[in-house]
């Protein structure tokens, strides 16, 4: 891990440069640090993105998201295990809810991960959500870029337990895993237009419970709904053909109905695209490790499935373009409230506001023809 190239951006400091140094050797406290810089947004941190920018790409990365209970950190602690019994390194993004009093992160997800947090080949690193919405924390995709710069196999990012409007994470991961749990079955409904919008896998955990198979069920249902007969030739979400649900299985057994399409197959059985990808329901006892060896082959075949179609990359530079989208955003944001003085023309302004002589609308106009001077 660590490698790349000797490049650094022009008037990258000499204390920048040592730390770079350190990362690209593979030494976990330069990682560390490097984290720490980036997730605090402190000085230098963008020039250590900028640097690192070149060895992107390499690792695969995997959302973790459900709504809270749905036992997302024992299923990553269990997937951790399993890619690590292949040889696979791994690293962690676990996004906590913030403490009301420090506004940090309670750091239960790395205390559920156990063992995990002291095996040379996993880095977890927890980050505090600090009321941001979308079940991540405002620097996650920043983060999970220094963990791929690094040489990690996976990234895994796992979010703080979400409803139907915190999605951000189906724009910052590959591939987008949906945990559910036998008790989620009553808020499907609240929830299909959400967070039931965005999975790429559903996995049902906790499948020893009553009424597993029930939801397994009605997700399925759910998904040959939202095919629906008329629209079967339409592409669904994410290029997924949604009118090709596969049959349910038992935990930890492959159906014999959900096989990756051969390269080269269209959903005719012709030459041409590869076909298109078939949303699989599992079930997992996360605690247990049962079903979870079904989870990481599922996992290897829709990124193969990625990869054969050309979806990978469309993802990819979707979340590229989305990156610069909110690099610009901050920057103009910047601009307008320091560098141009918008925050004193808003504040001079309040009086007339509050008369109602003038108007939001004219300050704020003000305000971006100053940022634009």
């Amino acid at each position: 891990m660590g490698e790349g190239s000797d490049t650094q951006p022009t008037g990258f400091g000499a204390a920048e440069a040592r730390l770079l140094e350190d990362f690209r050797a593979g030494k976990r406290p330069a990682l560390a640090r490097v984290i720490s810089i980036v997730e605090n947004g402190r000085p230098g941190a963008q020039a250590l993105l900028q640097a690192l920018h070149a060895q992107l790409g390499r690792a695969r990365r995997i959302g973790i998201t459900g709504p809270p209970g749905a036992g997302k950190s024992t299923l990553v602690a269990a997937l951790i295990a399993a890619l690590r019994a292949r040889g696979d390194t791994v690293g962690v993004v676990a996004v906590d809810p913030s403490s009301p009093f420090t506004g940090g992160a309670l750091l239960g997800d790395r205390i559920r991960m156990g063992e995990a947090t002291l095996d040379p080949g996993v880095f977890i690193r927890s980050m505090a959500s600090r009321g941001s919405l979308g079940g991540l924390a405002l620097t996650t995709k920043e983060v999970a870029d220094v963990l791929d710069a690094f040489g990690f196999d996976h990234v895994l990012v796992e979010t703080v337990g979400v409803g139907q409007s915190e999605l951000d994470i189906a724009a910052a991961a590959d591939t987008t895993v949906v945990v559910l749990v036998p008790e989620s079955g009553d808020s499907i409904q609240a929830m299909k237009a959400g967070l039931m919008e965005i999975a790429d896998l559903f996995v049902i955990n906790k499948a020893d419970r009553p009424g597993a198979e029930r939801l397994a069920r009605e997700v399925e249902m759910m998904l040959h709904l939202r095919a629906g007969r008329v629209m079967h030739k339409l592409p669904a979400h994410h290029g997924v053909d949604l009118d090709r649900v596969r049959r349910r299985a038992a935990p930890g057994e492959r159906p014999a109905g959900d096989r990756p399409a051969a390269a080269g197959a269209t959903e005719d059985g012709g030459a041409g695209q590869p076909e298109a990808w078939t949303i699989p329901v599992l079930q997992t006892v996360a605690a247990t490790g049962q079903g979870v060896d079904a989870l990481v082959e599922a996992l290897d075949r829709h990124h193969a499935w990625l990869e054969a179609s050309g979806e990978l990359g469309r993802r990819r530079r979707r979340r590229l373009a989305e990156r610069v989208r909110e690099a610009v955003d901050r920057g103009l944001r910047q601009r307008a409230w320091t560098e141009a003085g918008g925050a004193a023309i808003l504040e001079e302004s309040l009086p007339a506001l509050e008369a109602g002589t003038i108007t939001p609308y004219e300050v704020a106009e003000r305000i971006v023809r100053a940022a634009a001077g």
